[in-house]
């Protein structure tokens, strides 16, 4: 057994030879792409193949950004060089026991930790100066090489006067979805604080209305759904908003394989005709963007209308009757007006509106029969999955539309049953709910706090900036519970923008008011790999390591984003740390000793104890599928070449066994003991097992929640299900709704998941470009309309910006909905205007709704044919700084 624990040498000179002969080859092959090798070629190919690999070692590498996968990937290292790459092969692959294979992205991967656009060196711009310099040039200012020294001492002076003018709540520490989880909080902390962003993320209005009304399971809303062989007792499917071929890499779209090879038929509910719509042969029923509500409340006039306790039932009244609160008069919160049930609201008993087939089908675009036939197709008696992403949530104004789906699903009975389940499934547990059977270790790095409560919206975060204004709902993040308190109004002044992490100004809404509010402040500092959205608009640049560069580490063995729950990842070091990149951890002691504090209480052991400390505490369950033992045998030799203080243990798998391999996975199979059944206990015993809510019920009706949203002060919502015009939704299309004369900006655009790019991730990988060009995709309908072409140049444009794409015209898509990929790096001529690298957020407003909600998925805008032709993203060149 190799020892693949010892760290690999990156020879640069080795890394560049390689590197000129692989585009040497590729050039040759294009030249004349139908000349084919002799079979005697051939083989010595092959032979060549052998002599390398036993020459070379392949080693476990990280995979490890937020496709929706989290799978395993191994390069083959040649003289510290990695040559090739390759995923799961640790054993045959099956239906139950499938390997943890990864993607055209994750296959990518050396083309980006070793691309020739990497950050070398810290760098400054060249008119930046204490208190911002020309502040008006982030963004396209020249850049300048300078010493760690030099960076650190500038950032340092900075953050100390700062603080001392204008104090600790003047510092915005911008990083992903929770700035209290990267390194450089530990620093900030211990200097006084910061202020936060905070956002909800993927989960859209899933954030926080689950945990209220009762639609979690396991302590997450993704947890609903029953586990993955159980899915394939379902007759029916149906998928609201999802694409998991392309949001939820790994095994997700294989496990929805295995129930459509199982028998079970498939409706897909989208704007697009989706990779998995295709791979399914799914029923489509094309729907507009943000009127889900709409479409499900005409689904809910059906089924009361069209139930038939007798003949026909398609209402569960037992559930319903036992389980849930606020469906009917008869089963309100007590002490309510029983006027306010949901019944009486869907049939128009009290408005005089009811929301049959007819009135959603104006709104979602789905005819009314279709509705009444979907409203068929839920009934009890079906044994039905109806599941759903997170798009349809990340749209304003969508605070109870989780709410709604778990009505929908509480009404056909489709929950603690086997063969039937309902809610949201996404990312890299979709398809396969149920308790983590791996469980990841603790680092045990003792937690820093925060002393400044300050946080801030993301959809008000750049408004913030520029107004000295905000709403303050409460601290933390998303899933804090300090967070969702009563909104008030908060003077602030932000003059240092910190981005330590994440990719904030390119994923949030209003890119352009961010520009704006990166161009006000005194001083901007980001960390990055690479000259990304957040590092253009900075001051000074800080080139930090990849993962490959790091010492080691683990993904899985946590729900929701770190790993389907029957796995976790042993990554390896690939090569040292290129250039003069550093880790996040060594900026944030080396810039804490400059702000006078003690490297030990920002970090009081080394990256290396943390790893073993994670290592020693990962636990798998045991064969009673209850209770859980430690998953790694560590050897006193272990301990010792780690270099590490703690006890050897006894474990499921050797250390060494482990780092070769890279993966552990429990191996499924038929009847095993790990199999789950969402609310199956609920539902034999309410009773006995009360949901955390009020009532210990599933809430139809939650004053808890209408009186949590509207404290906040965003916008309100009903305690019941209602429907509420979205702002920027299909109606906002319209000048005047009634006459159905449409206004300036008559279409929706959406901007779903792409396969060249995990968010942003890869965006600037070429092999990557070459194959996905990230064009807008526009219907043959609307593209007719417009005198728009097949690749033709079109610049699209909002009320808050404007992007130029190259034209896909395809059937695939409902027509009046344009579709924009996520998560292109903005590229804006400063001339025009126009956002040149397709950015979806430059397109979409600031403004907050509900429980502050982000809106990716309602945003209007006009399309027209441009004069001139925008080059492909494989034509530009990349972002080299100093090459």
């Amino acid at each position: 057994m190799s020892d693949t624990s010892k760290t690999q040498k990156f020879d640069r000179r080795a890394f560049l030879k390689s590197a000129l002969a692989t585009a040497t080859a590729a050039s040759v092959l294009g030249a004349d792409s139908s000349l084919s090798k002799t079979s005697g070629a051939a083989q010595q190919t092959k032979q060549d193949e052998k002599d390398t690999e036993h020459s070379s070692q392949w080693i476990s590498a990280a995979c490890w950004h937020n496709c929706g996968g989290r799978c395993v990937n191994k390069v083959l290292v040649k003289d510290g060089v990695v040559i090739r790459q390759k995923t799961d092969d640790t054993h045959a692959d099956s239906p139950d026991y499938p390997q943890q294979r990864g993607c055209l992205r994750g296959r990518s991967q050396r083309k980006q930790v070793f691309s020739v656009d990497r950050l070398k060196y810290p760098m400054k711009r060249k008119h930046y100066g204490p208190g911002g310099g020309d502040k008006n040039l982030r963004g396209q200012d020249e850049w300048e090489r300078i010493s760690w020294d030099e960076a650190l001492d500038l950032i340092a002076n900075e953050l100390k006067r700062v603080k001392k003018e204008y104090g600790n709540r003047s510092i915005l520490l911008s990083a992903g979805w929770n700035s209290q989880i990267v390194e450089m909080s530990r620093a900030l902390g211990l200097f006084g604080g910061y202020t936060e962003y905070w956002n909800t993320n993927s989960f859209g209005s899933w954030a926080m209305t689950p945990g209220v009304v009762g639609f979690l399971q396991l302590g997450v809303w993704d947890q609903t759904i029953n586990d993955r062989f159980d899915m394939r007792n379902c007759d029916t499917i149906i998928m609201l908003s999802m694409n998991p071929a392309r949001s939820a890499m790994g095994s997700a779209s294989w496990h929805y394989l295995q129930a459509k090879k199982a028998g079970a038929k498939f409706i897909c509910i989208d704007p697009i005709y989706n990779d998995t719509c295709a791979l399914l042969d799914a029923r489509w029923l094309p729907v507009r963007p943000s009127t889900d509500t709409a479409l499900l409340l005409g689904v809910a006039h059906s089924l009361i209308t069209m139930d038939d306790p007798i003949n026909h039932p398609l209402i569960d009244w037992e559930f319903l009757n036992k389980c849930t609160i606020g469906f009917d008069e008869d089963h309100m919160p007590q002490g309510e007006d029983v006027k306010n049930n949901f019944k009486d609201y869907v049939l128009g008993t009290y408005d005089g509106k009811p929301k049959t087939a007819e009135w959603a089908s104006e709104i979602c675009g789905i005819e009314p029969s279709e509705i009444r036939h979907l409203a068929l197709e839920l009934g009890k008696n079906n044994k039905v999955a109806f599941l759903c992403g997170m798009a349809s949530a990340r749209t304003k104004n969508a605070d109870n539309l989780p709410q709604l789906i778990m009505t929908i699903g509480a009404m056909t009975g489709h929950m603690g049953k086997s063969g039937h389940m309902t809610g949201s499934t996404m990312h890299a547990t979709s398809g396969n709910g149920g308790p983590a059977l791996v469980k990841a270790g603790n680092d045990g790095l003792p937690a820093i706090a925060n002393p400044i409560d300050d946080t801030i919206n993301a959809n008000e975060v750049w408004n913030a900036i520029i107004d000295g204004k905000y709403n303050f709902t409460g601290s933390g993040s998303f899933v804090s519970p300090k967070q969702y308190a009563k909104g008030q109004i908060r003077d602030i002044d932000i003059r240092v923008i910190y981005s330590a992490a994440g990719a904030n100004l390119q994923t949030s809404d209003g890119m352009s008011k961010g520009i704006e509010a990166h161009r006000k402040v005194d001083l901007v500092v980001a960390h990055g790999q690479f000259l990304t959205t957040n590092a253009k608009y900075a001051d000074i640049v800080l080139p930090v390591i990849t993962e490959w560069e790091k010492f080691g580490g683990f993904l899985g063995g946590n729900l929701v984003h770190s790993g389907n729950r029957e796995m976790i990842i042993n990554y390896s070091q690939i090569t040292q740390p290129l250039f003069e990149a550093k880790s996040d951890q060594w900026i944030a002691i080396e810039l804490g000793k400059r702000l006078g504090i003690d490297p030990k209480e920002i970090y009081p052991f080394d990256e290396k104890q943390q790893y073993f400390n994670a290592l020693s505490t990962i636990e798998v369950v045991k064969d009673d599928g209850k209770t859980y033992e430690p998953l790694v045998t560590i050897t006193p030799e272990d301990i010792a070449e780690l270099g590490v203080k703690g006890s050897p243990q006894t474990g499921r798998i050797s250390y060494k066994e482990f780092k070769e391999k890279g993966v552990y996975q429990v191996k499924r199979f038929q009847g095993d003991n790990y199999g789950y059944i969402a609310y199956k206990d609920f539902r034999e015993d309410p009773a006995g097992n009360p949901l955390n809510t009020p009532s210990g019920k599933l809430e139809i009706c939650s004053f808890t929640l209408a009186n949590k949203i509207n404290q906040m002060g965003y916008s309100k919502i009903s305690p019941i299900p209602t429907y509420i015009n979205v702002k920027d939704g299909y109606v906002d299309t319209f000048a005047d709704w009634d006459k159905k004369i449409k206004g300036e900006f008559k279409y929706q655009l959406i901007s779903p998941h792409y396969l060249r790019r995990s968010h942003s991730v890869f965006d600037n990988v070429k092999w990557l470009q070459e194959a996905w060009r990230n064009p807008v995709f526009i219907s043959s309908k609307d593209a007719k309309e417009n005198g728009i072409s097949e690749n033709d140049s079109v610049l699209i444009t909002s009320a808050y910006g404007k992007v130029l794409r190259n034209a896909v015209v395809t059937e695939r898509l409902m027509p009046g909905v344009i579709a924009l990929p996520h998560g292109a790096w903005v590229d804006i001529d400063e001339k025009t205007g126009i956002d040149m690298g397709g950015a979806d957020n430059i397109l979409a407003g600031q403004y907050p709704t509900g429980q502050g909600v982000s809106g990716f998925n309602s945003v209007i805008v006009k399309i027209e044919k441009y004069h001139s032709k925008l080059a492909d993203d494989i034509n530009k060149p990349a972002r080299v700084i100093f090459s």
